[in-house]
């Protein structure tokens, strides 16, 4: 049985233990879990008593296809509700590996330290030559000190100052931090317990084999099958990466654009998946690869400057989106530049692309101006006022310059989505546990890619079902360790639940069946949306921004108009 490791930052203390209560989760069900259940939920989220966890999912570690993500969860310090924020990296699977279910952070260390795991134990050294590095150089530190395998999980500046759009970087196949725990400011836990960094080496350690490994092989077989004949997932992301939804989002009239007021943007050819394929088959650099080991999706990349030197990896779409259209910009090296500089600085993209976008707004800097939003993004995780506010996310940002044309809720700023014309995904903005969270429901599926289904974006009929649908089945992904991408196959594939389920019973040596599948999800969005009750969240908290409601969105001319009480039929009970 894989085992708990709780450390005691304080008193630099750990322990294995046994939790048969937990033995049958993981990932996102995990984290939930352990958070409701020792976390009390109206405590400072910065302070001794909130719990940072770490967990791989119930099949990463095995050989299962895309099984290699990482779920943190805390209570947030940017939205005061639970939060399980997702990761991709090299790090959950040597973690599976080493043995371990999940790492607690528990309590506040005095000074900077590092954690050390393999095989022979775990070793929590001084870390104060690591103190103020940009992660770059910091996972260049570690690799240097522990080995050249080494996975590392790691805050830069704006974790270690506790800034609340903090974020939590995981080194990628190739060692960079370019994969991060972005939403919801889990930098900022980590930096408040003063961990710079988790390094992991499972030399030894071997891949973790089913209890049955010929169902196992066969299922796994399907599955790999699936996600390949799939002209999303098989196609479309390995071609383009996410980004290749700029165009469509765009031609959708739901590219949300100069701070949501539009739906279109007029250059959103210039930063394109397209274009950004374009740029890289010139400099150099990949146009796929995987964000972690075993993904047959393969739809990261390395994106190069102009003179063919890396600028940066896991180019998403939110990003490009979110220092783009978002801002006006239309140079894609400065919206690269920007991206880079929040891997590097340890800040959500999303969250800081906005924040950006409200500065413009409060005439902080022009409207459209990249080289002013990279010397802006420059002053994160510095001694910089505008900086620190900056790196406080996009609803701080908004108070201290007195805007109120701010796109958050729950104090986390929107994605890339106009919830007028994308109803699905705005009910998911309003509903979820975690703040507005795309990832959290991805409507996107049936309102735009009319994948799994056709649910008009543009009405209210069906968009509250397919929300509520889609939270239960991506808390299930996020449990079990699969990327979110796998459901656009799975939406379209009749037995690819069965598939799954078949993974599973194979590697647990239990039966795991589409109900089971169903319950773990349903059963983890109860967990957290008990934590925000004790927390003194009401439904009053789920809706979006006044200006969605009274503003018409071109060219479609949509409006937000879901009731309070009409969002919650999105929720679990």
């Amino acid at each position: 049985m894989k085992k708990i490791l709780r450390i005691n930052t304080q008193t630099k203390q750990y322990t294995f233990e046994e939790e048969p209560k937990y033995a049958k989760l993981g990932g996102r069900a995990l984290t939930s879990r352990i958070v409701l259940e020792e976390v009390p939920a109206k405590s400072d989220a910065l302070g001794k008593d909130n719990k940072l966890v770490i967990a791989g999912g119930i099949l990463t570690g095995t050989a299962a296809t895309n099984s290699g993500r990482v779920s943190v969860g805390a209570k947030s310090p940017l939205t005061g509700t639970i939060k399980e924020s997702n990761s991709g990296g090299s790090f959950a699977q040597k973690l599976s590996r080493l043995g371990i279910l999940a790492i607690v952070l528990e309590n506040k260390s005095d000074s900077l330290i590092n954690i050390f795991i393999n095989k022979d134990g775990v070793q929590i050294k001084e870390a104060e030559n690591y103190k103020g590095l940009l992660t770059y150089p910091g996972m260049d530190k570690i690799r240097e000190e522990f080995g050249e395998k080494a996975a590392g999980m790691l805050i830069g500046p704006a974790g270690e100052k506790e800034l609340l759009a903090a974020s939590i970087q995981f080194s990628d196949p190739s060692g960079r931090p370019a994969r991060a725990a972005g939403r919801g400011g889990m930098g900022a836990v980590m930096g408040s317990k003063k961990v710079k960094a988790i390094i992991l080496d499972d030399a030894g350690c071997s891949v973790i084999k089913p209890v049955d490994p010929e169902a196992f092989k066969l299922a796994n077989k399907r599955w790999v099958e699936t996600l390949k004949e799939h002209p999303v997932t098989g196609t479309g992301l390995p071609s383009l990466g996410t980004a290749i939804l700029v165009n469509i989002v765009n031609e959708a009239g739901a590219f949300p654009t100069k701070n949501f007021r539009e739906g279109r943007f007029e250059f959103a050819g210039d930063i394109s998946g397209e274009k950004m394929v374009e740029n890289m088959e010139k400099r150099g650099g990949r146009v796929k690869e995987g964000c972690h080991p075993g993904c047959v999706i393969q739809c990261s990349q390395a994106y190069h400057d102009k003179e063919g030197n890396y600028l940066t990896s896991g180019f998403e779409y939110e990003t490009v989106w979110a220092f783009g259209a978002n801002c006006l910009v239309k140079d894609l090296d400065d919206i690269a530049t920007c991206d880079n500089l929040c891997d590097n600085i340890g800040v959500d993209t999303i969250d800081m692309g906005n924040a950006i976008a409200v500065a413009m707004e409060g005439g902080l800097i022009p409207w459209g101006d990249g080289k002013a939003a990279i010397k802006l993004l420059k002053q994160v995780g510095t001694d910089s006022p505008e900086g620190d506010m900056i790196g406080k996310g996009a609803a701080y940002t908004g108070e201290k310059l007195g805007v109120t044309r701010v796109p958050v809720v729950k104090r986390q700023a929107l994605p890339a989505y106009d919830p007028r014309s994308v109803k699905g995904v705005g009910v998911t903005y309003a509903s979820t546990p975690m703040g507005a969270d795309h990832t959290a429901g991805y409507g996107v599926c049936q309102n735009v890619l009319k994948v799994g289904g056709d649910v008009n974006p543009l009405e209210k009929e069906g968009n509250v079902e397919i929300s509520k649908n889609l939270q239960i089945a991506t808390a299930t992904l996020d449990s079990l360790g699969f990327c979110l991408f796998v459901a656009f196959a799975v939406l379209d594939t009749a037995d690819a639940v069965e598939t799954m389920c078949k993974i599973v019973s194979s590697v647990i040596g239990e039966n795991f069946t589409a109900d089971d599948f169903v319950n773990l999800g349903v059963n983890t969005l109860k967990d957290e949306l008990e934590f925000n009750k004790r927390a003194g969240f009401t439904k009053e908290d789920d809706q979006l921004p006044q200006f969605f409601i009274n503003e018409k969105l071109p060219p479609h001319n949509t409006q937000w108009t879901f009731s309070v009480d009409e969002i919650q039929g999105a929720k679990v009970s």
